[in-house]
């Protein structure tokens, strides 16, 4: 009979982790995207308006942190898709 407990166990263990990933998936986070810009100044930063372009001396295909809540969760590179800012995964921690 114990034998039986047990083993019927798991498959309960599972659908409790189910329900609770289920319950998690419409949760709201935010997402960012990190690009470190050196020698940006704050008189820079009060020069931004509308349609304003930051240089960012940025390298192709050098990765950006992206992350969940402050947690970095991978790494990306910058691309343009069909005339949009996408970001490629290369990497997920």
């Amino acid at each position: 009979m114990a034998e039986a407990a047990t083993a019927a166990k798991p498959d309960l263990e599972a659908s409790v982790e189910s329900d609770a990933w289920t319950q998690a998936l419409n949760l709201c986070c935010e997402l960012t995207v990190d690009m470190p810009l050196p020698g940006f100044k704050v008189g820079d930063m009060l020069r931004l308006k509308r349609d304003s372009i930051v240089n960012s001396h940025w390298r192709l295909g050098t990765d950006v942190p992206l992350q969940v809540n402050g947690q970095t969760i991978a790494h990306g590179e910058f691309e343009v898709v069909s005339n949009h800012l996408a970001l490629r995964l290369t990497g997920v921690l």
